[in-house]
Formats: C-alpha cells, sequence, structure tokens
C-alpha cells in the first residue's frame, strides 16, 4: 500500500466494526427478501439493478474462469457468476457475512463454484483472476486510497476489472445530509464521493496501473440508492 495505508487501515477496520456487529441485522434483512422500511426498500432495489448491471458487463459464459468478488457481502453477486461456470473467490471483512453467505447460498453454484473468505480484498497470496467485481466496496475509502485499491486490482486481472463508486453530485450532497437525520438502523456507512474525472486521472496516473481502457459506465439511481459503475478492460 502507498503512504495512505494508514488512512486505509483506520477505514477498513471502522467498516469491520460496522458490518460485524452494529448492523448485523438490518444487513441480513437488507439483502433478503424480509420487510424493511421505505428507505431500504429503494437501497435494496437500487442495489438489485447494480448486480444485474455489473453482471451484464460479464460473459455469459464463465466456465473455467477465475473471478474475485471483492466484498462480496451475502454472495448473491458470487452465485450467479459461479451458475455462469466461474471459479469465484469471494472475499470480504465481515466475518458475519461470509458465514451468512455460506448458509444462504450453499448448493446453488451450478456448474462453477465459490470459495468464500474472510480476508483483504487486497491480499497478495490470492493471486491473479480473469475477471475481478467490486460491488460498493470501494465508496467507503478516500480517493487516494481509491485510486490504489483499483489500480492494483486491476494489475491482478486477465481480462478486466468491473466496480462501482459514489458519483459525486449535488444530488448525493444532499442526500447525505438528509441521510444523517435518519434513524440509526436506516443508515448506512459513510461514503466517499468522487467525480468520474478525478477518479480516472487519478489510476491512469498510478505507477502501477498498466494499459487499460475505461469501456462501460452506467449511473444507478433508485432514490437513496446512488451509485455508478466503471468498466477497466484491456486495450
Amino acid at each position: 500500500m502507498n503512504a495512505a495505508s494508514t488512512t486505509y487501515d483506520a477505514r477498513r477496520q471502522e467498516l469491520e466494526q460496522y458490518f460485524d456487529r452494529t448492523a448485523v441485522d438490518a444487513w441480513a434483512k437488507l439483502t433478503s427478501d424480509a420487510p424493511v422500511s421505505r428507505i431500504r426498500r429503494t437501497v435494496r432495489a437500487g442495489r438489485d439493478r447494480m448486480r444485474a448491471t455489473l453482471l451484464s458487463y460479464l460473459p455469459g459464459d464463465l466456465t473455467g474462469q477465475r473471478v474475485l468478488d471483492a466484498g462480496c457481502g451475502t454472495g448473491s453477486l458470487a452465485v450467479e457468476a459461479a451458475q455462469r461456470g466461474a471459479h469465484v473467490v469471494a472475499i470480504d471483512i465481515s466475518d458475519t457475512l461470509v458465514q451468512l453467505a455460506k448458509e444462504r447460498t450453499a448448493g446453488q453454484y451450478g456448474k462453477g463454484s465459490v470459495d468464500f473468505r474472510v480476508s483483504d480484498m487486497l491480499e497478495p497470496s490470492l493471486g491473479r483472476f480473469d475477471w475481478i467485481v467490486a460491488m460498493d466496496s470501494l465508496i467507503h475509502y478516500e480517493p487516494a486510497d481509491m485510486a490504489d485499491m483499483v489500480a492494483r486490482l486491476y494489475a491482478r486481472t486477465g481480462r478486466g476489472f468491473v466496480f462501482t463508486f459514489a458519483p459525486k453530485t449535488a444530488l448525493l450532497t444532499v442526500m447525505h445530509a438528509v441521510g444523517k437525520t435518519f434513524p440509526r438502523a436506516d443508515r448506512a456507512p459513510n461514503i466517499v464521493p468522487i467525480a468520474e474525472g478525478d477518479l480516472v486521472a487519478r489510476v491512469t496516473a498510478h505507477p502501477e496501473m498498466g494499459p487499460c481502457r475505461v469501456a462501460r459506465s452506467e449511473r444507478i439511481d433508485a432514490s437513496f440508492y446512488l451509485s455508478q459503475t466503471m468498466e477497466l478492460v484491456r486495450p
């Protein structure tokens, strides 16, 4: 990690505590079909659309390909990739979420496989992958850390890296202000918006970033869920 490692490590610890202790029940409900508040229904709908969008960027047939689900949560994306034939390594820093993912998804992997692990997505021993997908798992880090994470993950792909970021918009700024007034159970961890141009400039200037091409990008706006994709592929 670069000089931003101190902030990265501190934020990672905060997120681990949040998902393992503070919001276990709320996150389990959000990622299921259990009844939730109106606010969380919009977040659930947005996340469902985003997951489908990211999966649409991957080949329909992933037979034999190695995929990293970086920040797998309760495992829905990992399972769908496995059902296309991928061998998925599904990583999350939250032991609670990984255990829940294992329980929910057992026996649903089709012709592929899923190896759930509690670990840092940047762990070098994970090796190389054909594809890496990171859905809403980089959005909590400061721009310098996020760019470093993107560059280091992309360097380990053979075909491409698909991830999301929080677009810096006036609407998102207002949503953050409003969100602070929500009941604690309806609050998500703080995210760090970044302008698309700023993100691209930071990533392409990173010393570990190899040749890449920004392919597709799409913004998902579902009321209290706002996120944007970015697809980096080999030129």
